[in-house]
């Protein structure tokens, strides 16, 4: 990366808009602009003030447009440089004309992609957890998913990383000291008590990891299977959550053969439905690879609706076994008794909310047309309580905590813990010191790499390159 250089970007989408934000950033910024500006000289400015002026060619002397300069003077600046933004009109040519100006400016370029934030993680303004929350933030489309990046861009991963580094140093130098003093036979600590802080930061380290499955879940949208037998109105339940004819209905039995997904706004939540193909016994082969999926699409789902025709009877545990043996209903299930304009039959067959789950509780119900949309709002409540409970168990729901959703944290995470449990093992053994050692330099290179205290110059570029050009 050519520090050296002033780079300028449009920092706003592309297009034509309201407004544009231009965004300079480096040594040359403020001389850069002012060669452009038809105004008070942005050398004079304090930081964190704006100006009203205009973008002029400097060789003709033409006015390009009005603009508001804000000034932002390093060291204290998202990159850590001094910067200008420029706000200008959305024209594309006001956008493509203040640029080419720009550029014309000795030792001012376009900038990467990320290169701003790259720039702002070579100061120090922000670790690399930080300059990766940048990009989820935005990226984010719900507000768990915005709460959560806006924790770790304000450094509360971090945080817990540092916390968990530092008990790794006091553990290292503990056993460290006792290679120094080998021959005098000294020991600094005993081995219970390095077994209790090996054992303490492994539970830390296993609970962020643990944390990844609702994190995940929350950036991708959280999956949730749409299940039952046939006939029982499951894709005419997903077109009425979407609102959308995204399914096909037919009365004939087996039409869904393979998973329809859509993804829906719930809460704070985005969901991933998937309509299944309906569960019973079949010899039509194209029918029963897609029962398969269904049931795979059920093993991996966060939470499911059961779907039935309450105008018809029908028993629970026959769908249950129709999902398979081993299959165990998942926290976040709801039973849907669909076709209610028909109207219920009578019987303990259909006696839902009373009917035993495998964990032996009642499973929650709620009645709905997916015909009419009667009791369509009903089931979003149920549904995002559900949820709400699910990921709370799953360690997910809470905005202060600390939870993961970068797949590289998580496989950073996992090396880690594989090495932390090597540390526990080798106390446990009483391996040499020096042994459980290199283990433990392991973990703290792991958490390193995470918060970019150790890093390299392919790991950079993998993670900006993924950024916006502007940001």
């Amino acid at each position: 990366m050519k520090t050296a250089d002033t780079i300028c970007a449009i920092s706003t989408p592309a297009g034509t808009g309201g407004i544009a934000v231009i965004r300079i950033s480096g040594p040359r910024a403020l001389e850069a602009v002012d060669a452009v500006w038809g105004g008070r000289r942005m050398a004079e400015a304090e930081s964190h003030t704006v100006r009203l002026g205009t973008v002029k060619d400097p060789a003709t002397g033409e006015t390009v447009d009005e603009a508001v300069a804000a000034v932002f003077r390093g060291p204290h600046s998202f990159t850590g440089e001094d910067t200008v933004e420029l706000s200008v009109h959305g024209s594309r040519w006001i956008q493509r004309e203040t640029l080419r100006l720009l550029c014309d400016r000795p030792g001012v370029r376009l900038a990467e992609a990320g290169e701003f934030t790259r720039r702002a993680f070579a100061s120090g303004r922000i670790d690399l957890a930080q300059a990766e929350a940048v990009a989820d933030v935005i990226a984010a489309e719900s507000r768990a998913e915005a709460r959560l990046a806006l924790s770790q861009l304000r450094g509360g991963f971090s945080r817990r990383l540092t916390g968990l580094r530092e008990r790794l140093v006091d553990l290292a130098a503990l056993l460290e000291l006792e290679l120094d003093f080998s021959e005098e036979h000294v020991e600094f600590a005993s081995r219970e008590r390095l077994m209790e802080l090996a054992r303490e930061i492994r539970g830390e380290i296993r609970g962020l990891l643990g944390s990844f499955r609702a994190g995940s879940a929350i950036r991708e949208g959280i999956p949730v299977a749409i299940v039952g037998p046939t006939n029982a109105g499951k894709s005419s339940l997903l077109n009425a959550l979407t609102g959308d004819d995204r399914a096909i209905v037919s009365d004939i039995h087996g039409t869904t053969r393979d998973i329809v997904e859509d993804i829906i706004p719930l809460g704070d939540y985005r969901l991933r439905l998937m309509d299944t193909a309906g569960l019973r016994s079949t010899e039509d082969p194209v029918e029963a690879i897609g029962i398969d999926r269904s049931r795979t699409a059920a093993a991996r789902a966060q939470a499911l609706l059961m779907v039935v025709d309450a105008s018809k009877p029908w028993r629970l545990e026959d769908i249950v076994s129709e999902l398979g043996e081993d299959f165990e209903l998942p926290q976040a299930t709801l039973l849907v008794l669909n076709k209610a304009d028909l109207g219920t039959v009578a019987g303990p067959d259909t006696q839902a909310v009373a009917t035993a789950s495998s964990e032996g509780t009642a499973l929650p119900s709620v009645r709905v047309s997916a015909l009419t949309g009667d009791g369509i709002d009903e089931l979003r409540k149920a549904l995002s309580g559900l949820l709400e409970k699910a990921l709370a168990a799953d360690g997910g729901s809470d905005a202060a905590d600390v939870i993961v959703t970068n797949e590289r944290h998580a496989r950073t995470l996992a090396a880690a813990l594989e090495a932390a449990e090597r540390v526990i093992d080798g106390l446990a053994t009483e391996l040499p010191p020096d042994l459980v050692a290199q283990d433990l330099r392991e973990v703290l290179h792991h958490l390193g790499e995470i918060t970019g205290a150790i890093t390299t110059p392919e790991i950079l570029t993998t993670i900006f390159t993924r950024f916006c050009i502007g940001k």
